[in-house]
């Protein structure tokens, strides 16, 4: 299997304290109604860091029930403890996910040799597809090029990295580096154009959870190659997704616009805190110049 498309890297919605399952299921209704590819829970935008491992595999299994085999389900079973993320990834294979999404180690700071040996004992569990994560803004190191590459070549079930660290040039290295049918993924909305433009195939998307159908039409344009339309698109939403993940640090935009929209309540758990008053109403004078308020 390989990934590409339009990838919704899912908000967590929470009711009173606990997981709001009608809210998710709502949300992910309204995902595969816009046309998305895939949805991708419990990863960073999922609020995965807060909730506890009979949560974070909870999630997943709803996120599955809820689809229905409409759309794949990458599920986010990345963590900075190696054992941990094998016994994710485990319960995330046998509840029938499609695939899953593990993120660079955070914190912990391992060489490029721990990188490796970490995905390699996940690889060597699971024969789930495997999308690597990349976010230096986050874990402070990177998934390098070179330790992608190798990886790719030693395992046949890493098939794909998210590529989220604001480089188009990392897209290109990339392409040097990989299998030709090593798939590359785009991990910020406002770089999803020139990122296929030079090679990606795909997007996860924190926009999608609020414009699902916008979204996949922009990744549908450029991978047919029809980048003056997407140019359109890109432009006019560009503000759009800069907002979001502007105005505070993800998930706190995105989650606070669905909230706006009636869809969820704007609950996080601490440490993350809801929006200040002034940013909150920038983001919806944002959200009202688009129509996207009712």
């Amino acid at each position: 299997m390989s990934f590409s498309g339009t990838y919704t890297a899912l908000i967590t919605p929470f009711r009173d304290g606990a997981v709001d399952a009608p809210a998710f299921k709502a949300l992910i209704e309204r995902q595969i109604a816009g046309g998305v590819d895939g949805i991708v829970p419990v990863g960073t935008t999922g609020e995965s860091p807060t909730l506890d491992s009979e949560e974070h595999i909870e999630v997943i299994r709803l996120a599955i029930e809820f689809a229905a085999g409409r759309c794949e389900v990458v599920a986010g079973t990345g963590a900075n403890a190696t054992a941990e993320a094998i016994e994710l990834t485990e319960a995330a294979e046998k509840l029938g996910a499609t695939g899953t999404l593990q993120v660079c180690p955070y914190y912990n700071k391992p060489s490029q040799e721990g990188i490796y040996q970490h995905f390699k004992a996940i690889a060597e569990s699971t024969n789930l597809p495997i999308m690597l994560y990349s976010v230096p803004g986050r874990s402070v190191i990177e998934i390098s090029p070179e330790t992608t590459a190798r990886l790719a070549a030693d395992f046949p079930n890493i098939v794909a990295i998210k590529e989220a660290g604001g480089s188009v040039d990392r897209v290109n290295q990339l392409v040097q580096a990989v299998p030709e049918n090593f798939g590359i993924l785009c991990g910020d909305d406002p770089l999803t154009l020139p990122f296929i433009s030079c090679g990606a195939c795909g997007l996860v998307s924190v926009a999608s959870n609020l414009i699902p159908d916008v979204i996949a039409r922009l990744v549908r344009a450029c991978l047919n190659g029809s980048f003056d339309e997407a140019l359109v698109i890109q432009k006019q939403y560009y503000p759009l997704m800069r907002g979001l993940m502007s105005l505070d640090v993800n998930p706190v935009p995105i989650k606070t616009a669905v909230a706006l929209q009636g869809h969820c309540s704007s609950e996080f758990r601490l440490p993350l805190v809801e929006m200040s008053v002034d940013h909150t109403a920038k983001l919806r004078a944002l959200l009202e110049s688009y129509n996207l308020l009712p």
